[in-house]
């Protein structure tokens, strides 16, 4: 599997994802927005774009969808029930169904509800696993629930399917938000060594050549992954003083939502 991370360069800072097989350079791209971006990639790399998958339905994952397939004659895959919020979808997707790219690639469809209701996530398993999660999981953050989310299931959507994936699963997040992510971070955990080397090392990284985490890095870096610790729990309390003495994962995780929200 050949995996192109391309940067919009917009100000959303949107990432768009070419998926490739190496047998028959048959590819799929996911959200994308700047279509001749991906399409220029597509062709210095050889490959023909013959699938065009949404992670959701928000317009900045969509709306390169009609110019795409003119261009490319390619078939959308979403969320089944995406289908009357994404125009001309060619194939409703569910939890666990499979989809092939070429002859040599297959992702599994993690149904993960909580940015929207109808929100997906590819899982590529095998010795190099990857997980292209459009807006549920950020490199050190979440996805907010502003615009037809909710936390609460989000939350569950962690608890359920992502909190226990590899550590050597990489993430390719829909934005490139990871700088103002690692800097949240370390206003929860101010002694957080690895993520404040983390934001050193990567504040003036070309998003065109971004650094790639794996889940290994988010446990470190990602307070939405650290529902446990001492320290995010106290910095908490200073601003949610009706927490509960002994706050359970979700209500750290709501808190940690809530309070990123406004931040």
């Amino acid at each position: 599997m050949i995996v192109k991370q391309i940067y919009a360069d917009n100000q959303l800072r949107n990432f768009h994802y070419l998926i490739a097989c190496e047998q028959t350079n048959d590819a799929m791209v996911i959200d994308p927005l700047d279509v001749d971006r991906c399409i220029d990639a597509a062709n210095k790399n050889g490959f023909k774009i013959t699938q065009i998958l949404n992670t959701h339905e928000h317009w900045d994952h969509i709306n390169g969808n009609s110019d795409m397939c003119e261009k490319t004659g390619a078939t959308i895959l979403a969320h089944h029930g995406a289908i009357n919020t994404i125009p001309n979808v060619d194939k409703g997707l569910k939890a666990n169904d499979e989809i092939s790219i070429g002859t040599s690639v297959s992702l599994k469809v993690l149904d993960t509800p909580g940015h929207t209701d109808s929100h997906i996530c590819l899982l590529s398993q095998g010795s190099n696993p990857a997980l292209f999660c459009g807006d549920t999981l950020f490199n050190a953050g979440v996805g907010h629930c502003k615009l037809g989310g909710n936390p609460n299931i989000l939350y569950n959507t962690f608890s359920n399917q992502l909190y226990s994936l590899a550590n050597e699963t990489r993430i390719f997040p829909g934005h490139d938000y990871m700088i103002n992510n690692l800097e949240f971070t370390l206003d929860r955990e101010p002694d957080n060594k690895y993520a404040k080397d983390l934001l050193k090392k990567l504040r003036n990284q070309n998003s065109h050549n971004a650094y790639v985490s794996n889940m290994a890095d988010e446990r470190k870096i990602n307070s939405f992954l650290r529902l446990e610790n001492s320290e995010i729990i106290k910095q908490l309390r200073k601003e949610f003083p009706e927490m509960s003495a002994l706050p359970n994962k979700k209500e750290v995780f709501l808190a940690l939502r809530r309070l990123r929200d406004n931040w």
